[in-house]
């Protein structure tokens, strides 16, 4: 499975608390459940749970996480676009465009 393949998150869309895992029971003509968690393209999730983690909060990769709500309250966002740069490279993602500047729109475009 690709990189950015995996199970799905909750999202503004769905119903159900957002970031939980996403589920959508699939059954036979018995009623037995044949799947259930839905399994697609995970890179905006990706690059969101990175912005939105701290470092330590990921148990599999604890080195990741950038605080970007720490940024709200800083006039350092050179020190967060070199964090966000950091971060996604760990994780394989390749930053082509990163937007984040004091009263601008923040953006970030990245893929593996």
């Amino acid at each position: 499975m690709p990189k950015g393949t995996g199970i799905q998150l909750n999202d503004n869309n769905d119903s159900g608390e957002i970031l939980d895992i996403k589920i959508n029971p699939v059954r036979d003509a018995e009623g037995k459940i044949l799947s259930g968690f839905v399994v697609g393209d995970t890179l905006e999730q990706n690059k969101a749970l990175i912005l939105i983690s701290n470092q330590g909060e990921m148990k599999l990769s604890p080195q990741i996480g950038v605080g970007i709500e720490g940024a709200i309250l800083s006039e350092d966002f050179l020190e967060y676009r070199h964090r966000i740069r950091k971060h996604f490279a760990i994780d394989g993602l390749n930053v082509t465009r990163l937007d984040l500047y004091m009263n601008k729109p923040f953006r970030v475009d990245a893929g593996y």
